[in-house]
């Protein structure tokens, strides 16, 4: 009798090491994330810092002053990804309900922290940074306001190692005017649109935990302290970013109006399907989106086909800032899927630096964490990573170097072994 072998393939995340050496990378094609592009580039990274951006084709640089050479030639170089409103690291499978960590029993939990949760051992992580998604902000999900998000760099050994920008924001669901119910689970089959007879408490809900939160922190004595009212203090001083989850036109009007009457400095849509048919009152009124999955149907029967993905471009054109995100079906295991939300944003209007700008710079711009991230800039963190093709291309990205603040990190994960494994096994070459 024949003896059975078998493969066992065991992954385990490596969490990069301080790195002291300093870096050089020379002749790539350095798309900044600012809308510019150097077609031959020099970028040096020392002490975690960018410390050099520039054309190699006038700039004269010693390089034996840095201790490793990176030759990039034919190939091009971005600042990290980051993915907003995520659950990354909050879920590992959507189906078994254990591994699932970003939802809290109640309606009203602003004091909910979603860092604490956050996972570093996920194996979805890995798969994320293979195409370039270095940063996400981690964000809670469910009720009338879900709770406190996180930024955090992909990789760490713990959340405390891995935050980044922490409780940076507070999350709310608009509830809607009108909705259908959910008839066949199995099937995705709804029932006709109906009148949401909650609307008015609903909201109403909102405005009183808006306005007990703002007496609270106005007032400089407090008999008790109150956790929930704690934790909104910064959406009303300007510290916070106050995310509104809304997507038809008339609850984003009706959510606009609600932050007008409390003069809330820092505010962002997300999802904002609707939002090319009110770019003016959002541009007016300064508020930002984070739209919604561009790989995705119309929001309403008469809509465009093709209008999620011109949005981005419509959003654009219209001069409402924005930035792009992947909520949805299979939300953690498809942020490795952003670059490419982003490519077909280029395909329909954007121009490729526009698109790179809405996963990398607009984005740190709305998550307040522009200053020392998001683009190739000298003094920016040295987040950044090489691909031999385009990385918005499903087709050509090939990540093959990446830096998180300046350490080198592991491009390896499960899905690529076990690519290799069976790639093996029938001696595919």
């Amino acid at each position: 009798m024949k003896k059975k072998y078998f493969t066992l393939i065991i992954f385990i995340t490596t969490v990069a090491t301080a790195q002291n050496k300093s870096v050089l990378i020379i002749n790539g094609i350095a798309h900044l994330g600012t809308d510019s592009v150097i077609q031959n580039s020099i970028i040096g990274i020392k002490d975690g810092k960018i410390n050099l951006v520039a054309d190699a084709t006038t700039a004269k640089i010693d390089k034996a002053v840095y201790d490793e050479v990176i030759d990039a030639t034919g190939k091009s170089i971005y600042p990290g990804f980051i993915a907003p409103n995520s659950t990354l690291g909050l879920t590992e499978i959507e189906a078994v309900r254990a591994t699932n960590d970003f939802r809290e029993i109640g309606t009203t939990l602003p004091n909910i922290r979603s860092l604490i949760a956050y996972n570093t051992d996920s194996k979805i992580i890995p798969t994320v940074r293979t195409n370039g998604i270095l940063m996400a902000q981690i964000t809670p999900r469910g009720g009338l306001v879900s709770g406190t998000s996180s930024i955090v760099v992909l990789d760490g050994w713990n959340w405390e190692d891995a935050a980044y920008k922490v409780d940076d924001g507070i999350h709310i669901n608009w509830p809607n005017l009108v909705g259908r119910k959910l008839i066949d689970e199995d099937n995705g089959t709804y029932g006709p649109y109906e009148k949401n007879k909650e609307y008015n408490r609903q909201a109403n809900e909102l405005k009183k935990l808006f306005d007990d939160a703002k007496a609270y922190n106005e007032t400089d004595v407090k008999e008790e302290k109150n956790l929930r009212f704690e934790a909104m203090k910064g959406i009303f001083a300007g510290t916070q970013t106050l995310f509104i989850h809304s997507d038809k036109v008339k609850e984003i009007v009706e959510a606009v109006n609600f932050v007008k009457q409390y003069q809330l400095k820092r505010v962002a849509l997300v999802g904002g399907k609707d939002s090319w048919m009110v770019t003016d009152l959002l541009k007016q009124n300064n508020i930002a989106v984070v739209v919604s999955r561009t790989h995705d149907l119309p929001e309403h029967p008469e809509d465009d086909i093709d209008l999620p993905y011109k949005l981005p471009y419509l959003l654009q054109k219209a001069g409402v800032q924005f930035c792009l995100n992947n909520e949805g079906g299979m939300e953690a295991a498809g942020t490795r899927n952003l670059p490419f939300l982003a490519g077909t944003a280029a395909a329909y209007g954007l121009t490729k630096e526009q698109a790179v700008k809405a996963i990398t710079l607009s984005t740190a711009k709305i998550l307040g964490i522009d200053k020392t991230t998001g683009s190739l800039e000298t003094g920016k963190d040295a987040t950044l990573f090489i691909s031999a093709g385009d990385a918005l291309d499903m087709r050509t990205n090939n990540v093959e170097k990446a830096f998180i603040k300046g350490k080198s990190i592991e491009l390896d994960n499960e899905q690529k072994q076990l690519y290799l494994k069976y790639k093996n096994k029938y001696g595919l070459k």
